[in-house]
C-alpha cells in the first residue's frame, strides 16, 4: 500500500494495475500485526473466522452475569432479607460499578496491556468472583442462617470481583473483535456495520439461557449449583478464546491515549493570545507515523471548536517540544472527544430507564401470577426473557431487512445515521416507561393477582429499544473516537448504563425523600409492592426521557461525524508532503 501510494505522488503509475489491487487485498494495511507481530495476511487472519471465537466468550460472559443481575433483587430480599428499598439500591449501586469499571478497564487496555492480554486477565478476575460466591452458597458453615456477616461479605465481594473482570473484559473483547474488521477494506467495513448488529444477538442469547436456564437451577437446584455452572461455562469459553489466537489481529498498545488530548489543551492555552492562520493548511501536520504493524490515519481539519487550532500553530522561532506543538490530526482527534460530551450526557436518561428493567421490572413479575399450567411456576427473573428476545428480534430484522432497505432509498452506507438510531431507541424507552406506569396502575388497582403477562409490553419494548439505541451506542462510541482510545470508546458506552443506574439510585432516593415529606409518611417506595407508587414513578422517568429527547435531538443535530473513507491526499503545510490515509471530518446533520 505504501509502494503504491508513492508511485501515486512520482506520477509513474497511480496504483490502479491489478496486481497492486491484489497486493492490497492480500494484506491488512492498518495498524494491526498478527501473532507474531508482522502485517496481517487478510485471508488468514480477522474478519468472522476470527470474530466468532470472540463471540463466542461474550456469549457465556453475558449468560454468567445475568444468571447473577436479574436474580440480584430476589436474593437480596429473600436470601439477606433486605427491605425493598435498600435491595433496590444495592443492586443499582453494583450495576453502576459494575458499567462504570469499563472505563478503566478500556483505558489499561488501551494504553498498556492490550485488548488481547486484558481478556485473559479479566476473565481470571471474573471467575474468582464465581469462585467465592459458589463457596458462600455451597459451605454449610458460611450459610447465611449460620453466618449471617460472613455470607454476606463473601457474597458482595464475590460480585463485585465480577464487577472488575467485567470492567476488564466488556471493553477490551468487544473492541478486540471489531479490531478483526479493516475499515480501509470496503467488504470488511461493511461486516464490521454487521458485527455490531450479531454480536448482540450472541450477547442476548447468553441473557436468554442466563434468566431461563440459570434462573431455573436457582430456583430448583440451588443458588451454588447455578454459580458452579456458570464458571464452568466460562473457563470452557475462555479455552475456546485461546484457540483461536492464531487468526487474530492484534493491536500494539501505544501507551496513555488521554496524554495527547492534554498535550492538545496545555499547548492551546500557551498560545492563546496567537492569531490563526486564514489557511489551515499551514497548521502543522506530519507525515503518517508508523503504529504497530502499519500505519496511522490522519484526520482532516474541521471547522469547530477553533480555539484548540492554536495548538497546531508552527512558531517558527520558538519551541517544537510535544507539549507546545501539535499535529492537526492530534487537535481533530481531541476535537472528536470533546464533541461526545454532550451526546453522552444525552444518553444518560436512557441509562435510567434501562436499570429499570432488571431492578424494579422484576420485583413486579415477583408478585404476580406466574403459573403456566398446574404444575409449573415461572421463575421471576425468568421475565427479563422477554426484553431479550424482542432485542435479538429487532436487531435480526434491522440487519437483514430494514438496514438493506434503507441503504437503497437513502444511498447511504449505513442506512440511517447512528445517532439517528438512537434517538429511535430512546423514544421507545418513553414509551416503554409510559406502558409500565399504565400496568402498575392497573396492577395496584386489581382485585386479584393480576397473569405475569400484563408486563410483556413493557419488557418487549424495552428490548426494542435496546436493539436500536444501545446497539447504536456501541457503534458511535467505538467508531468515533480516535484509533487508540477503541477500547475507552466501548468502556464509555457501559458508563452511559451505568451512570444511568447510578443517577437511577439518586432519582428514587429523592423521590422517596419528596413524596415521603422527609419519611413523615409512606412514600412511592414501601416496604413492599402493595404500599409502593411506582406507577408515579414509572411517569416521572417518561416525563424526564421525554424533555430529554428534545435535548438530545438538538444536540444529535449539530454533531460533526468522523468520515470513514479514505483518500489520496497531499498536505500543504506538513513537513513534507504526504500521499496516504486521511479520515474526512464534516458536519453532518444527524
Amino acid at each position: 500500500m505504501a509502494k503504491r501510494q508513492q508511485q501515486g505522488l512520482s506520477g509513474h503509475g497511480v496504483g490502479v494495475g491489478d496486481e497492486v489491487e491484489m497486493e492490497g487485498e492480500k494484506w491488512v494495511d492498518d495498524s494491526s500485526v498478527d501473532h507474531r507481530g508482522r502485517p496481517p495476511l487478510r485471508a488468514a487472519t480477522g474478519s468472522w473466522k476470527a470474530a466468532m471465537f470472540i463471540i463466542m466468550i461474550e456469549f457465556s460472559e453475558r449468560l454468567s452475569y445475568f444468571g447473577i443481575a436479574t436474580s440480584l433483587m430476589i436474593y437480596l430480599t429473600k436470601v439477606l432479607h433486605q427491605d425493598m428499598k435498600v435491595a433496590a439500591e444495592n443492586a443499582q449501586y453494583w450495576m453502576s460499578v459494575t458499567t462504570l469499571m469499563p472505563l478503566l478497564g478500556g483505558f489499561l487496555a488501551d494504553a498498556y496491556l492490550g485488548r488481547f492480554a486484558t481478556v485473559i486477565l479479566s476473565t481470571a478476575v471474573y471467575l474468582l468472583g464465581l469462585v467465592l460466591l459458589a463457596t458462600a452458597q455451597l459451605a454449610p458453615r458460611l450459610s447465611p442462617t449460620v453466618a449471617p456477616g460472613v455470607h454476606g461479605t463473601l457474597f458482595f465481594v464475590g460480585i463485585y470481583l465480577v464487577s472488575v473482570g467485567t470492567g476488564g473484559h466488556k471493553p477490551a473483547l468487544e473492541s478486540f473483535g471489531a479490531d478483526q474488521f479493516d475499515d480501509g477494506h470496503a467488504g470488511e467495513r461493511r461486516k464490521k456495520m454487521s458485527y455490531f448488529n450479531w454480536w448482540n444477538c450472541a450477547l442476548c442469547s447468553g441473557v436468554l439461557l442466563g434468566v431461563t436456564v440459570v434462573v431455573y437451577v436457582q430456583e430448583r437446584v440451588g443458588w451454588g449449583t447455578a454459580t458452579v455452572l456458570v464458571a464452568a461455562v466460562m473457563g470452557v469459553s475462555l479455552v475456546v478464546f485461546l484457540a483461536g489466537w492464531r487468526t487474530y489481529r492484534y493491536r500494539v498498545p501505544g501507551g496513555s491515549p488521554l496524554t495527547p488530548l492534554v498535550r492538545v489543551a496545555v499547548a492551546a492555552a500557551r498560545k492563546r493570545h496567537l492569531e490563526l492562520p486564514a489557511d489551515a493548511s499551514e497548521l502543522y501536520e506530519v507525515a503518517g507515523m508508523a503504529q504497530g504493524g502499519g500505519k496511522k490515519r490522519l484526520l482532516c481539519h474541521t471547522d469547530q471548536l477553533r480555539c484548540l487550532d492554536k495548538a497546531a500553530i508552527v512558531e517558527h522561532d520558538g519551541e517544537r517540544g510535544a507539549w507546545r506543538l501539535a499535529t492537526v490530526t492530534q487537535v481533530e482527534e481531541t476535537k472528536l472527544v470533546v464533541s461526545m460530551v454532550p451526546i453522552w450526557l444525552a444518553t444518560l436518561p436512557f441509562g435510567i430507564t434501562a436499570a429499570q428493567v432488571s431492578t424494579f421490572f422484576i420485583k413486579q413479575g415477583s408478585v404476580m401470577d406466574r403459573r403456566l399450567g398446574p404444575h409449573f411456576v415461572l421463575p421471576p427473573a425468568s421475565i427479563f426473557a422477554l426484553a431479550a428476545v424482542a432485542m435479538i428480534a429487532t436487531v435480526a430484522v434491522y440487519d437483514k431487512v430494514l438496514e438493506p432497505c434503507l441503504r437503497r432509498a437513502t444511498g447511504a452506507e449505513r442506512g440511517i445515521s447512528v445517532l439517528r438510531r438512537i434517538g429511535i431507541g430512546m423514544a421507545i424507552a418513553v414509551l416503554a416507561m409510559a406502558v409500565a406506569a399504565v400496568v402498575e396502575r392497573r396492577r395496584l388497582d386489581y382485585a386479584t393477582t393480576m397473569s405475569v403477562f400484563w408486563l410483556v409490553p413493557q419488557f418487549a419494548l424495552m428490548g426494542v429499544a435496546d436493539g436500536f439505541a444501545l446497539v447504536g451506542l456501541q457503534e458511535y462510541f467505538y467508531d468515533q473516537v480516535p484509533d487508540t482510545m477503541r477500547s475507552l470508546g466501548i468502556g464509555l458506552y457501559l458508563s452511559v448504563i451505568g451512570a444511568g443506574s447510578f443517577l437511577s439510585s439518586l432519582v428514587i432516593a429523592a423521590a422517596d425523600h419528596v413524596s415521603s415529606h422527609g419519611g413523615r409518611k409512606d412514600g412511592w417506595f414501601g416496604k413492599d409492592l402493595s404500599r409502593s407508587r411506582l406507577d408515579l414513578f414509572y411517569w416521572l422517568l417518561a416525563g424526564i426521557c421525554a424533555a430529554n429527547l428534545v435535548f438530545y435531538v438538538l444536540v444529535a443535530t449539530r454533531y460533526s461525524y468522523k468520515q470513514k473513507h479514505v483518500v489520496k491526499a497531499t498536505r500543504v503545510g506538513a513537513e513534507k508532503n504526504i500521499g496516504g490515509d486521511i479520515e474526512r471530518g464534516t458536519a453532518v446533520a444527524a
